[in-house]
């Protein structure tokens, strides 16, 4: 799968900014947790040709050629040259034997056939891991670079505030001058001016931390720079239609992989029943070989040797399973354990994936709704503030009612961002799970 979050991306400056979709297909590459999981399904790859193997025949050579000694020797080989006898001891001697075997297993309770097909759903669940690490990589770094878009968010409003402390600073001081006001309550607009430098820092603070977390997640060391691309979003996105809550959970039914990874390790407890049971069952098996051998204390000739001593045999055997100290009947067992096992955790992760999916649903109903309601509470106090503001300048209202009017203000643009992001990345999430990602927009 791919999570696809289109972005517009700024014009870029010298240094490049990632898009999300930048990050994703970076993380995709080069995140470590995957490249051991792609490792994995290669090894999951080669079990299969392994399992495959067990099904053909083996076949070996062998070739031996030792040297023996027989210190207490005194007969040998006679031999008549020119009417002359002469008689040869040989205490040392080689002997020679060659080989070639073949075993071949025509039948044992279909165990090798079964462990090529649970090898085989092994390695499609081993594919499947694979798939469930990249999703959550990709879940992960669309939470952390919607965080990012939101406290980039929330220090503009913060650097807003900022400047409005200031100007509120400033005139408190030339009204102290005037004996407008008192020292005191300069004070308390200098401690409010401070309190938003604060603000500034601290939302520049989290927002690095989370480019670090993101960084990490990409694999990219410290001296690299990075930077995340900044789009533009809407109102609009915030109050799009949310998906069914039902709809997306039949649909992530049949496209999550942790649900059909779960469906497959019920096959394999199938299996791994069948096998256990095939220890009950008789084997038969076919083997078949040829040998022949030397000695140099032989009169023959090397290779007349080879020739008169060699032997060729076959056989096929039949083995019946009589009594095995109840170990089949263990594994049989066992077996139908781990098969119930994996139906309890087919059903635990159908739940799991529920509960998953119906958080990240009432979390954008809610936030959406908070939304709603936070624009007009920034208007109202928008227009709050402007009046205080004016009064404040004609000397009309108290440092106090000016402080409470500015930091109501704050709070509310700071719950309308908040509010805003979450309904954008919760209402993406539940698309991802969906599978729906051709219509998944951030910006449009």
């Amino acid at each position: 799968m791919s999570f696809i979050f289109f972005f517009v991306s700024l014009p870029l400056c010298a240094q490049k900014q990632w898009t999300m979709q930048e990050c994703i297909d970076y993380a995709m590459q080069n995140n470590i947790t995957l490249q051991k999981a792609r490792l994995s399904q290669q090894s999951a790859v080669e079990d299969v040709k392994g399992s495959k193997g067990a099904l053909l025949p083996t076949v070996s050579a062998s070739a031996n050629q030792s040297l023996g000694y027989r210190p207490w020797q005194n007969s040998g080989i006679t031999t008549v040259t020119n009417g002359t006898v002469n008689t040869k001891v040989d205490k040392t001697y080689l002997n020679g034997s060659y080989g070639v075997n073949a075993q071949w297993t025509v039948w044992n309770g279909n165990k090798n056939t079964n462990n090529v097909k649970l090898s085989k759903l092994s390695g499609q669940q081993a594919e499947l891991e694979v798939t469930e690490t990249a999703n959550s990589i990709q879940e992960r770094i669309a939470q952390l670079y919607v965080q990012i878009l939101y406290l980039d968010e929330s220090v503009k409003v913060s650097k807003a505030s900022l400047e409005t402390s200031k100007k509120n600073e400033e005139r408190g001081k030339e009204m102290v001058e005037v004996g407008k006001m008192s020292k005191a309550d300069l004070a308390q607009l200098t401690a409010q001016r401070a309190t938003d430098e604060y603000n500034v820092v601290d939302g520049e603070a989290q927002k690095a931390n989370y480019i670090l977390q993101l960084k990490q997640l990409l694999e990219l060391t410290g001296d690299q720079a990075f930077s995340v691309a900044i789009p533009q979003t809407t109102d609009e996105q915030a109050l799009a239609e949310i998906p069914s809550l039902q709809n997306v959970y039949q649909q992530a039914l049949l496209t999550r992989p942790e649900i059909e990874n779960s469906k497959l390790a019920i096959e394999s407890s199938e299996l791994n029943v069948k096998i256990a049971k095939a220890g009950w069952l008789p084997s038969l098996s076919l083997s078949g070989g040829f040998s022949t051998s030397t000695n140099s204390l032989s009169g023959s000739g090397w290779g007349n040797q080879m020739k008169t001593n060699f032997n060729s045999q076959a056989g096929l055997t039949l083995s019946v399973p009589l009594f095995d100290g109840r170990q089949t009947r263990t594994s049989v067992n066992k077996a139908k354990i781990q098969r119930q096992q994996a139906q309890l955790n087919l059903q635990d992760q159908q739940k799991t994936l529920y509960q998953t999916i119906e958080g990240y649903w009432l979390d954008a109903n809610t936030n959406q709704q908070r939304f709603r309601a936070a624009q007009t509470t920034v208007e109202s106090e928008q227009q709050s503030y402007d009046l205080l503001s004016e009064k404040f300048n004609l000397g009309l209202t108290n440092i106090i009612e000016l402080m409470n009017g500015k930091d109501k203000l704050l709070q509310a643009q700071q719950n309308r961002l908040q509010s805003k992001y979450q309904t954008i990345l919760n209402q993406q999430l539940l698309r991802f799970y969906q599978g729906d990602f051709s219509t998944s927009s951030i910006t449009k």
